[in-house]
């Protein structure tokens, strides 16, 4: 009776864990550029001395990210880019280092460095530093032009250019900040993409999240009900331990 109890109570919680994978992927439905987490569920064999082939037990994983392409959708401002096929955009992560992100709705904050999601968009030299009240333009390699305030057409200026990289042929691992790297070499160390110079971006438009809002639904029903299924077997589990302790107290 006590191995019910544990079975069910090992798929009530990898379904719990699972649901939370979902719930995320829900939450960010509508984050630019979001790759939605993949999600399963593999059967593992019980531990212990009460051990046997034909029982298993359940583990949810997270084995991966869906790196298909989400909507694009024109928006007309002028700092909105979207990376046409397998291209990323680099960006610098809290930690120094260089990650990728297919967020394309980018910000300058107060010091004047163009970011996107809060990070540094990485150009030729490092974070590209736009001219405080410039007014910006993005071209399709991902060249940024800048026309001070004040000044003409004519006096716009190149002032950096976005390091776009090709992942097609890298395995991009997601890590906790929601940004991509690189798998680490032979080193230990994760080493930074070369540019991919034929890489562009299509200006005045975001591409959306490529997460599916009916299919998540669907999942979160679905998990609530595996959720709730294992439940009623702890219950019946409970139920009959309470019928045997009476016979026992009888006899």
């Amino acid at each position: 009776m006590d191995r019910i109890l544990y079975t069910a109570m090992s798929g009530a919680r990898q379904s719990m864990e699972r649901q939370s994978v979902v719930s995320h992927n829900l939450a960010n439905v509508t984050t630019a550029g979001f790759r939605a987490q993949l999600h399963e569920l593999r059967a593992v064999p019980v531990q212990g001395d009460g051990a046997l082939d034909t029982r298993v037990s359940v583990a949810a994983t997270v084995p991966g990210s869906d790196f298909g392409s989400g909507p694009v959708n024109a928006t007309g401002r002028d700092l909105d880019i979207a990376v046409r096929g397998d291209g990323w955009i680099a960006v610098q992560a809290a930690d120094g280092g260089e990650a990728y992100t297919r967020r394309g709705d980018l910000q300058i904050n107060e010091n004047g460095v163009i970011t996107t999601g809060g990070n540094p968009v990485i150009g030729d030299n490092g974070p590209i530093v736009a001219p405080l009240g410039a007014s910006l333009s993005m071209g399709a390699d991902g060249t940024v032009g800048a026309i001070g305030a004040g000044e003409n057409p004519d006096a716009l200026v190149q002032i950096g250019r976005i390091k776009l990289v090709d992942a097609s042929e890298v395995d991009l691992l997601r890590g906790g900040d929601g940004l991509f790297r690189a798998p680490a070499g032979a080193d230990g160390e994760a080493n930074p993409l070369p540019r991919d110079e034929e890489a562009q971006v299509i200006t005045g438009a975001l591409e959306g999240s490529n997460v599916s809002a009916v299919e998540s639904m669907v999942a979160m029903i679905d998990n609530g009900r595996r959720y709730e299924m294992q439940m009623k077997v702890i219950e019946s589990a409970d139920e009959n331990a309470q019928r045997a302790d009476n016979l026992l107290s009888m006899s």
